[in-house]
């Protein structure tokens, strides 16, 4: 079975870069579009970023300009550059397959906070 483990978040300051990273297990992660998602509390998770096997991006309007989404699938490795934060990022962020393909189980994802 698929796994997806995200790493790379922390406390950061308004202005600050992080870079998250997240590891799918299994070698169907080449053939997916995968997104970056993310959930603050008391709210429904939203995407944030997609990038398609040939490296086509998009971008929720929040993060255009700010963020950065990449990928290595010989790595089978996604990434997300996120600068310029603001305490309106913070939030849980996890990665899994774009909408609508058949999503993977979802990691446990890793926490980013702005905050000064």
């Amino acid at each position: 079975q698929v796994q997806l483990v995200e790493s790379g978040g922390g406390l950061v300051q308004p202005g600050g870069s992080l870079r998250l990273s997240c590891a799918a297990s299994g070698s169907i992660f080449s053939i997916y579009t995968m997104g970056w998602y993310r959930q603050a509390p008391g709210k429904q998770r939203e995407l944030v970023a997609t990038i398609t096997r040939g490296g086509s991006t998009n971008y929720a309007d929040s993060v255009k300009g700010r963020f950065t989404i990449s990928r290595a699938n010989a790595k089978n490795t996604v990434y997300l550059q996120m600068n310029s934060l603001k305490p309106e990022d913070t939030a849980v962020y996890s990665c899994n397959a774009g909408p609508g393909a058949t999503m993977l189980p979802w990691g446990q994802g890793t926490q980013v906070t702005v905050s000064s």
